[in-house]
């Protein structure tokens, strides 16, 4: 007779890099369960035996009382909109009655330290997002923190760079044709592996310090430009002209990604969680996708 796995993990917004961590869990310790925006891939992630629900944002999840008994590790990934993050404006409460909850995780972003002008930022600095979408991430940051501070909720935050791996690098941009090489002088993006996200959370989940945010990025802050040439060398394929920013035909939200230039510290996972990146830069990164 098989026994209940110890631990359960909760993730509101099962995607890309959360289904990662999901499948690094033995799963005989723990149980996976998580919330999708749509019944297509609620049927997908329930054939991997995962506990599946829906919920978009817009209301709240259904006998949610029933879905988070027993969640000893919570995740939000869900992205804030105009009228902030949707997992608390619906389930705080539930939240904060999770009787067996060890550990939270909200998953944020670097682009609340706005732009620097290509200089340095660690968790420590202010947080001066450049748009509506970044003051959105800091508003959410700010009502987590308050569950730990007034409701003892155990909540740590990721600040996230710029996201790849498997099926989500400048390799799959390139084989799509996709792929172009802007020049904004000084511009830099920093990046993490999902592997590595995996790697940060998991360590945080073994040693938890409710309150504290970490920086998850590699090494490496780089102009996006030259990744896109280390994917058409790795695949030998001519890399696409170089095109000056200012003439570029861009969308207002892919020109707004240009808005933030700074180079992301990633000491605090090294010498507080022990982290050992897998993939410290984007070229081993990409090399290792290729293999």
């Amino acid at each position: 007779m098989s026994t209940k796995p110890a631990k359960r993990l909760f993730c509101f917004g099962l995607g890309y890099s959360v289904q990662h961590l999901a499948a690094t869990l033995p799963s005989d310790e723990w149980q996976i369960a998580g919330t999708v925006r749509s019944s297509e891939g609620r049927d997908r992630l329930t054939e991997r035996g995962w506990e599946i629900h829906l919920f978009d944002g817009a209301a709240p999840l259904e006998n949610a009382a029933s879905a988070l008994k027993g969640t000893t590790h919570l995740i939000d990934s869900a992205p804030p909109s105009a009228n902030g993050d949707p997992v608390l404006l619906h389930h705080a409460k539930d939240i904060t009655n999770l009787t067996e909850l060890a550990w939270m995780g909200y998953l944020s972003t670097t682009g609340v330290y706005g732009d620097r002008g290509g200089d340095w930022v660690d968790e420590d600095s202010e947080r001066t997002p450049s748009g509506p979408r970044g003051q959105r991430r800091v508003d959410a940051e700010d009502r987590w923190l308050d569950l730990w501070r007034h409701e003892n909720v155990p909540v740590h935050l990721f600040r996230l760079a710029g996201i790849y791996g498997p099926g989500r690098s400048a390799l799959d941009t390139v084989r799509q044709g996709r792929a172009r090489r802007l020049l904004k002088p000084g511009q830099v993006f920093s990046r993490i592996h999902i592997d590595d996200i995996a790697a940060v959370l998991r360590a945080s989940m073994d040693a938890p310090k409710p309150g504290r945010a970490y920086n998850l990025c590699d090494d490496e802050a780089a102009p996006p430009q030259d990744v896109i040439t280390e994917a058409c060398r790795l695949l030998d394929i001519d890399p696409p002209p170089e095109v000056p920013f200012e003439e570029a035909e861009l969308s207002d939200m892919a020109r707004s990604f240009y808005r933030d230039n700074k180079r992301v510290s990633n000491t605090r996972i090294k010498e507080e969680l022990g982290v050992a990146l897998a993939w410290p830069n984007y070229r081993e990164g990409l090399k290792g996708l290729l293999s």
